[in-house]
Order: C-alpha cells, then sequence, then structure tokens
C-alpha cells in the first residue's frame, strides 16, 4: 500500500496546499481532514481544509467546534489552479466532490472508485471500513504522538462509518479502533454519538416508518420534500435494523440533486453494484 512518505514526495512546498473532504461532508471524511492536516503540519506543511456544500448535521458541527477544526466552505472553481488539492474520503469525477478549481495532486479513499489518471499519489483502499483508519496508519508509519482532539475526530469517523463496527469492517478498522481507545476521550466520543439526532429529525423518521414500502426483504421510501444527505444514511440504517429487511434504498430531493442512501446486510446484493446497475445508463 502506499506510504504516506510517498505523498510528501509529490508536494511542492513553494506552492499552496489544501485539503478537500467530499461534499456535504460526514464525520469520517472531516475527521481524516483534520487528521491529514495535523499530519502535514509536523512535516512543515500548512494545508487549509476546504469543502463545498453544506455541513448538515448539529453533531458534526458540535465537533468541528469542539474540537477545533478549521474549515472553510467554497463554491466551484474558488480555488487558485496553482493549489495543490489532496481529496480524502472521495475521489474527483464521482458525484460527490465538486471542482474547486485546484490541482488535484493526491487521492485518500476507502470506497470503490476506478483509479484517476494523473493522479500523483492515489492510496485507495476499498476494504477498509473507513478513511480514518487509512489516516490512523499513517501515524503509525510516522511514529508521530497523536493529538486528543485528532484521536477522538478519527475514533467518530472510524465507528459513524462502520456503524459502531457493524458494517464493513476489516482488521485494519479493529486495529486502529483498539489503539484510538486508548488515546481519545471515549466519554466525550460516546456522548456525541449517541447525540446524533435533533427533534426536528423525528418527522423524518416517522414518515420512513409508517410510509416505506417494504417488498420481500426490500425497504424503500422516497422523500419528495427532502433530506439532509446524511440524515438519509442514519435512517437507512434504521431501518436495515428491522428484522425482516436486509436491503434499504433511500431517495430525497437535496437541493438540486436527488440523493440516495443504500444499504445492505445481503453478500449477494452489494449495495455499490446494485445502484450503480440501475442507474448506469441514466
Amino acid at each position: 500500500m502506499p506510504s504516506f512518505e510517498e505523498l510528501l514526495k509529490v508536494i511542492d512546498p513553494a506552492r499552496p496546499l489544501g485539503i478537500q473532504p467530499h461534499d456535504f461532508p460526514d464525520p469520517d471524511a472531516i475527521a481524516s481532514a483534520f487528521a491529514l492536516q495535523h499530519l502535514l503540519m509536523t512535516q512543515k506543511f500548512n494545508a487549509q481544509i476546504v469543502y463545498y456544500g453544506e455541513i448538515q448535521r448539529q453533531a458534526l458541527v458540535k465537533m468541528i467546534a469542539d474540537l477545533k477544526i478549521s474549515i472553510s466552505r467554497l463554491e466551484e472553481g474558488q480555488l487558485s489552479p496553482q493549489t495543490q488539492l489532496i481529496i480524502v474520503d472521495g475521489c474527483m469525477g464521482n458525484k460527490n466532490i465538486a471542482d474547486l478549481g485546484a490541482d488535484e495532486i493526491a487521492v485518500i479513499d476507502h470506497h470503490k472508485s476506478e483509479t484517476p489518471e494523473d493522479v500523483p499519489f492515489v492510496d485507495i483502499r476499498p476494504h477498509y471500513g473507513s478513511c480514518s483508519s487509512i489516516l490512523y496508519e499513517y501515524y503509525l508509519e510516522l511514529n508521530i504522538p497523536m493529538p486528543s482532539p485528532v484521536a477522538n475526530a478519527l475514533m467518530i469517523g472510524l465507528e459513524v462509518d462502520t456503524n459502531l463496527l457493524t458494517r464493513n469492517v476489516s482488521d485494519a478498522d479493529i486495529f486502529a479502533f483498539a489503539l484510538l481507545h486508548s488515546t481519545a476521550d471515549q466519554e466525550y466520543v460516546n456522548r456525541l454519538l449517541r447525540n446524533n439526532i435533533q427533534k426536528e429529525d423525528l418527522g423524518f423518521f416517522i414518515e420512513a416508518l409508517s410510509m416505506a414500502r417494504i417488498s420481500g426483504r426490500v425497504a424503500f421510501h422516497y422523500f419528495p420534500g427532502g433530506c439532509a444527505q446524511n440524515l438519509l444514511g442514519i435512517i437507512a440504517n434504521f431501518l436495515l435494523s428491522i428484522q425482516e429487511v436486509n436491503f434499504v434504498v433511500l431517495a430525497a430531493k437535496n437541493i438540486d440533486k436527488v440523493i440516495f442512501s443504500v444499504r445492505s446486510e445481503e453478500a449477494a446484493w452489494p449495495a455499490d453494484y446494485i445502484i450503480q446497475s440501475l442507474l448506469k445508463n441514466l
């Protein structure tokens, strides 16, 4: 697998440096960007975290404030072409990565995607449950002490993306979790993970429970009035906990797009393959 030292070799110290998580970022994306920013700082590189879209969950807003994560919202094309950009928890060319106008020099991701062309550094590990686990291994590689805020962020990102170690978990995720557990403030992490639903979210849960169509072992619902992207994933996980359901498809209007959240616990129906097949010609 690619090493962090290889990433350092492709960075030009004379040019500005940015870190971009995927649009409408979730805890794993923000945590990975934050950990990478600190790690680069130890190597004398100053990197700005930038994103497109919105931070839609109050629990994530609280995490950013509590851990003092410096992050800026930008519009498409707003960065200078001279800016070097590292994409984390996503890949340029995917629909969830806006083109901010910078020069993409690196990709760090854990989702299944085609290796991007003309990018000097690519570290894509689809067998990992979270991007946070990849960043944790970079710290191990350099043998650099991890500050408590970074450990807290990575622990939250890892647990959210693996749904509390119940989804797509690899040995690397378990190893990262075990070692982060001794560094992170577990009381803070658990409190933030428990309190990730707001009162105003309850109406979406009620709508999903009362109106979702269940056929065989598949549950489906479309939110015509819209639903925040990260909340859609939370509701999908909730529906998947129903004993008679092992595949969930949720869709919602989100600004100018229709977004999907697909969850599967049936090995014969991998979520990524199903959704890519359905949308192939659209």
